[in-house]
């Protein structure tokens, strides 16, 4: 199979969706490649450079897991929506020796990845094909993490069991005191599926903020805005550390200014 600029184009027929995978390279950037489901672009990879994010919304979950614990030191880490991995390969390049965990509902999807784009050497990632609520109470009980990244809401339709209270408050129960839950939201200008989510964090975590480019909280455009659980109080220091790191323009909502994207 070949791409638009004839080059080598791989691909996995996914069972569960009947859709394909492929992943080809990124002629624009050197060492990365691009991960594309029934032919929408849904992660991009630097093999070349892990700790490089491509893509926006990313980048922002990067920077918020950079304030989870201090620069270098490992954490443990839950994604629920594997994806290619990128932000698992940023973790392992930016905070070597971390514990991940990852969980795909993509048996075929998640093989073909780590086949065509191998993890980095001294990666520790455990895999796991199911469902993303199933896999909560499904690991050991003993098992805590610093930060849990859940990625699969896409557009206004989102798994019902999974985008409501009951979900987050078991994933709380997986944090430490000091973890977070970083929840990537993709929407329409309307904002109903963030206004659900913002209003369900909040009834199961002690505190909530949003980060965003900030045309996103105005309503112009489908896009993606990143919703942050805490256990504690959120840190003013955390919204000036965001705004400073971008992408540019952004905004971080939290406390009362959050009330305007909530139900």
């Amino acid at each position: 199979m070949t791409g638009k600029d004839g080059g080598h184009v791989a691909s996995r027929f996914l069972r569960a969706t009947g859709r394909h995978a492929t992943i080809e390279a990124d002629t624009l950037v050197p060492g990365s490649y691009i991960l594309s489901i029934g032919g929408a672009e849904q992660s991009h990879v630097n093999l070349a450079n892990p700790a490089d994010i491509f893509y926006e919304y990313l980048r922002r979950i990067g920077h918020v897991v950079d304030l989870v614990a201090e620069p270098g030191r490992a954490v443990d880490a839950l994604h629920l929506g594997a994806g290619a991995l990128t932000l698992a390969r940023y973790i392992q390049a930016t905070r070597p020796g971390s514990n991940q965990y990852a969980v795909e509902l993509e048996r075929e999807l998640l093989d073909f990845v780590l086949q065509k784009l191998p993890m980095p050497d001294g990666t520790r990632l455990t895999a796991h094909i199911a469902d993303a609520r199933e896999a909560l109470a499904e690991l050991p009980a003993q098992l805590l993490f610093d930060v849990v990244i859940l990625d699969i809401f896409s557009g206004p339709e989102a798994p019902e069991h999974i985008a409501r209270r009951e979900f987050y408050e078991e994933a709380a129960q997986r944090l430490r005191p000091g973890g977070v839950l970083i929840v990537n939201v993709g929407d329409e200008p309307a904002l109903t599926l963030v206004r659900s989510q913002v209003a369900a964090l909040r009834q199961a975590m002690t505190d909530v903020a949003a980060f965003a480019e900030s045309g996103m909280f105005e309503g112009r455009y489908p896009g993606n805005i990143i919703l942050v659980g805490t256990r504690n109080r959120w840190p003013a220091e955390w919204t000036r550390e965001l705004l400073a790191r971008g992408p540019h323009p952004a905004a971080v909502l939290s406390g009362v200014d959050l009330d305007r994207i909530s139900d």
